[in-house]
Order: C-alpha cells, then structure tokens, then sequence
C-alpha cells in the first residue's frame, strides 16, 4: 500500500495550508517547525511570509542549525543576523537548536554508513515535527527535500560535517559520494524514530534552481514551478517530486535540472532511506 501524497499546482500559503489540513493529523506536543533560513544573498528560498499560515496553525517554534561551511550562518552569532535580516524573528518564536553545545547524540544502530546522528541539544525540547522543505536542486546532494531537511538541515554543525565526510567530518568534501547520501539517510532515519514519526512533510517545487538555498551565489530558477506536495512519508514525497521533474517533458529547463539530479545521484539518497524502511517509494498523488 503506498503512502498518501497530497498535490496541488497552485503554489500560495494558503493552499499549504489547505493540503496540511487535508493530511488529518494533529502533531502531538511542542512543535518543531523546520524551516531554511536561507543564506544571506540567496534569491530563491521561501520567505517567513510564504510559511506563515501553516505555521500559525500548527502553532510550533521555527527551528534551524548552524551550517558547517564558510557563508553568514555558520556561527550563532552570524546566524542569529541572518535571521533578523530575512524577517523570520518578526513572525514566529525562533531556535537555533545548536546555538549551544554540547550536541544531542542520537543513536543509528541500523545505519549503513554512520552509527550516530549529531543534532542541536534543544530538539530535546520537541515532541513532534513539521518539515517545511523548499524541493530544489543541490549541489553536492542532486536535489534537496525532505529527507535532506531531516538529516544535513537537523543536524549541528558538527553533524553536518559529519554526515557530509560520511562519519569522518574532516573528509567534509572529499568522502565517497554515496557514502555522504547513505549517510543522509542515516541521519534521517534517526529524526524519523527520535520523533516516533510524530512528524509531516511539505515539499514546495517553486524556484527550480539546480542550488541549494545555502548558496549565498545561486543560479536562477531553471524550470518553472510545479506545486506543493504534503504527507506523513519523506520518502514518497521525495519519490513523487523527482517523477513530476521527469514528467514535465515540455518544460525547456528540465533537461538541465536533470543534469544536475543525475550527475550527483540524488535518487541515491531516496533508494537509501527506502532500505531503511522509515517509508516507502511507492505513493498515491492525489490532486487537489
């Protein structure tokens, strides 16, 4: 039986929130809402203004983590401007989960690559997560969704640097490539039972650019947009974006975003989580 995945073409807040309400779930004590701050000088990440009627309904705290590359977000201090600067203060309570050490250690014992997950101390304060995913490309990654936000996007700093060098943080940029995606999958198959998948997914396919909203410098938006696609399975709504990138065969970008998908093996990552078994590649697009 495939997972339940919501889609709607119109791209507004308040369709998001229309599709999260259609998901019939109600997440369970203090709220993790996981957003991307977006790099200072990126153009194409989504803006506290888009997310906020969802997250006034769910009525949980923004979270976010501090990067472990070069950029304005990389410390707390630094970080903490660029949430000013991009308005996110002005709507909704806000934590950088690593804004202090020590990091939270979660356990993988079923990880192919890496056996612990580092990720900021205050999720300790969280009962349940909503995940606010800006589906796009990647550069190192292929393409960033909801698995990604679940793993890089929770982790520390250190985390990061941790799943990047596949367990060998000074390996950052160098490590095998698809260890670095297995070990994505790792990390977010920790999150998934951390929250005992008290957790829903929404995925936007606006701003089709083949960069990550963490690129200060970013190329435009290669293709046009899609939609929004909401579920309680990272895995399929992942699985879903990718096949709606490859259906739209008239779209004159869609060969260079393919490009970039395809030559960094980003389905590797979704085949990876699959094997863990935190949701499934097989879903149900139900149009709205």
């Amino acid at each position: 039986m495939g997972a339940k995945v919501y889609f709607s073409r119109e791209i507004t807040p308040e369709k998001v929130l229309e599709l999260y309400r259609l998901l019939g779930k109600t997440l369970p004590g203090n709220v993790a809402i996981k957003v991307h701050s977006g790099e200072v000088g990126n153009q194409n990440f989504l803006h506290p203004e888009f997310w906020k009627p969802v997250v006034d309904e769910v009525g949980g705290t923004v979270v976010e983590c501090n990067t472990a590359y070069d950029g304005e977000r990389n410390t707390t201090e630094k970080h903490q401007k660029a949430i000013k600067l991009h308005g996110w203060n002005l709507y909704f309570p806000f934590d950088l989960l690593d804004a202090e050490g020590p990091d939270l250690e979660l356990p993988i014992p079923e990880g192919r690559v890496i056996k612990t997950n580092y990720v900021g101390k205050n999720l300790a304060n969280y009962d349940s997560m909503l995940v606010l995913s800006h589906f796009k490309g990647h550069p190192m990654g292929g393409y960033g969704g909801a698995i990604k936000q679940l793993s890089i996007g929770v982790a520390s700093s250190y985390g990061k640097a941790y799943i990047h060098g596949a367990g060998v943080p000074a390996e950052i940029w160098t490590a095998d490539h698809d260890s670095f995606l297995e070990s994505m999958a790792d990390a977010a198959a920790s999150i998934v039972s951390y929250f005992k998948g008290n957790i829903l997914y929404v995925n936007v396919m606006k701003n089709l650019s083949v960069d990550c909203d963490c690129c200060a410098v970013a190329e435009d938006p290669c293709m046009k947009d899609i939609g929004i696609l909401v579920s309680d399975d990272p895995i399929a709504i992942d699985q879903a974006c990718v096949d709606l990138v490859y259906a739209a065969k008239d779209d004159p970008g869609q060969k260079h975003f393919l490009e970039r998908l395809e030559s960094r093996n980003g389905v590797h990552t979704i085949e990876a989580a699959a094997a863990l078994g935190f949701g499934t590649r097989e879903y149900e697009l139900i149009e709205i």
